[in-house]
């Protein structure tokens, strides 16, 4: 019965929010209310799940997409992403400006959380399709692949990371055979598969469409490329510095500090207001309400984000993720494929990839405890299941379709789709790198 109050939960959701046409953030409190009362939460927990699952999904991420959806407006009203916008449409020509796309979103995506390379890159594809006439979702997808591609499959980030270390797998090995995977199952999920979605309708968010600029009023191209990436610049300076360090020296805990995602995102918002503002001529009242028009942009996303952590708190708290776990545990499959499968099913109920690879961790390990499987690709085909189908519980199924501004029937036919090639892809790759090692 759990799996199905589970799909009962997560259909009157779809249902609030499709036939009722009520508010997301709305539709996802009375969705987790029920659920916890179906799934058997004492019913003095369940608001507490609620506000739990709210307030640490947000305090992992409030400061991320504020700062850096005031980033992105900056860029964009500066000029800075006009001026990187012909410098790629001049390199690769308008035909192949999704493959731009691409290798941006992946090179970013290597050192970039999820999250912050979303608010930091998405406004650059605002620009270029409203520049050059292109379709938003078209252009998009291929980023949004690579950097879904990266934030499962490679360390640094949270999950592969934590997966490595549960598994005793070697770090380097493991980022050297998801490199090899990535690049292919990027190509299929984006610029591939984005040919077919040049029909969907989307009106990105108003906030990211800069009015074109004077060539004379743009910034320089270095300053504009420092500005926008140099949240990629201190990420990937201070893990490297990081890594180097004895963890009992004494600047190991300030470089902690200086690389939390959030920090970096204050530090570069401060350089930019700085070098795309001040330097620019801009006044600082002049900056500020550009911060206030990007913060009022994106109160609703924040908003929405919110519901899904409390749903997704709801099913954490019920148990559901180890009661599905258990019931799979015992199948006779192959160890990789079953890997895949357990926290493919984990990520569908849940939502959260990083919940999903996590439970699916603790409950493989002993199965491949006997050497049977090799640790490096165990973790990537955990990351390939994280990936498999994002959709109405997932943050990232919101921040996607409030940025693009899609139907929830278009939201599944693209980012829902990619996605779930991301974690075909990404398991046909793994069980191929078996057999050539």
């Amino acid at each position: 019965m759990t799996l199905i109050f589970v799909l009962i939960s997560i259909l009157v959701l779809v249902l609030l929010i499709v036939w009722a046409k009520l508010n997301p953030f709305l539709a996802f409190l009375i969705s987790s209310i029920l659920a916890g009362f179906l799934l058997g939460i004492p019913v003095d927990q369940i608001a507490v799940s609620v506000q739990k699952g709210m307030g640490s999904l947000l305090g992992d991420l409030v400061i991320v997409i504020v700062t850096g959806a005031m980033l992105g407006k900056l860029v964009a009203e500066s000029g800075a992403a006009q001026r990187i916008a012909g410098f790629l449409m001049n390199i690769f020509g308008e035909k192949y400006i999704h493959w731009a796309m691409m290798v941006t979103g992946f090179v970013v995506g290597i050192p970039l959380f999820y999250n912050v390379g979303f608010v930091l890159l998405v406004p650059l594809v605002f620009t270029v399709t409203y520049q050059y006439k292109l379709p938003p979702v078209f252009v998009g997808i291929p980023l949004l692949a690579a950097l879904s591609v990266t934030h499962g499959f490679l360390p640094p980030h949270p999950s592969p990371a934590a997966l490595v270390a549960q598994f005793e797998a070697n770090m380097g090995l493991t980022l050297v055979y998801g490199l090899i995977i990535s690049i292919p199952t990027i190509i299929i999920a984006g610029p591939w598969f984005a040919r077919f979605l040049k029909n969907i309708k989307a009106s990105p968010l108003e906030t990211f469409q800069a009015k074109i600029k004077p060539e004379e009023a743009l910034p320089s191209a270095f300053n504009s490329f420092f500005s926008a990436l140099l949240p990629v610049i201190l990420l990937v300076g201070t893990t490297l510095i990081t890594f180097q360090l004895d963890p009992e020296h004494a600047f190991y805990p300030v470089m902690l500090f200086l690389g939390d995602a959030g920090i970096v995102m204050l530090i570069s918002l401060l350089v930019a207001t700085y070098t795309l503002g001040l330097r620019m001529k801009f006044k600082m009242k002049g900056l500020m309400d550009i911060y206030v028009d990007a913060t009022k942009d994106i109160a609703m996303i924040l908003l929405i984000i919110a519901g899904a952590g409390a749903l997704k708190q709801v099913l954490m708290d019920s148990g559901v993720s180890i009661y599905i776990a258990d019931a799979l545990q015992d199948w006779d499959m192959h160890p990789l494929i079953l890997a895949w499968l357990i926290t493919a099913i984990i990520r569908v109920c849940v939502g959260s990839a990083t919940v999903a690879g996590l439970t699916t961790a603790g409950i493989i390990a002993p199965i491949v405890s006997g050497g049977e499987v090799d640790p490096q690709l165990l973790v990537l085909a955990i990351g390939a299941g994280s990936l498999m189908f994002s959709h109405v519980n997932d943050a990232g199924f919101w921040l996607y379709k409030e940025y693009f501004n899609v139907s929830i029937k278009d939201t599944i036919k693209s980012w829902s789709l990619m996605e779930s090639i991301v974690a075909v892809v990404g398991l046909a790759g793994v069980l191929l790198l078996e057999i050539v090692l």
